[in-house]
């Protein structure tokens, strides 16, 4: 399991990057979702990791 957290806010990026945080579930900064680890959420983490805080 990965542990997903926001730490920048999607305001002014790219509309695919900010439909991939969507995607992963996130809304708000600080708020932290858990997802199975897989090469679909491993690609959507690559996508967006300047906005994410993964930890295993």
């Amino acid at each position: 399991m990965l542990k997903i957290k926001l730490v920048k806010s999607p305001i002014g990026k790219m509309e695919s990057h900010k439909r991939t945080v969507k995607a992963l579930g996130l809304r708000k900064i600080g708020q932290v979702v858990e997802h199975e680890d897989n090469p679909q959420i491993r690609g959507m983490i690559k996508k967006i990791d300047y906005m994410l805080e993964v930890t295993e």
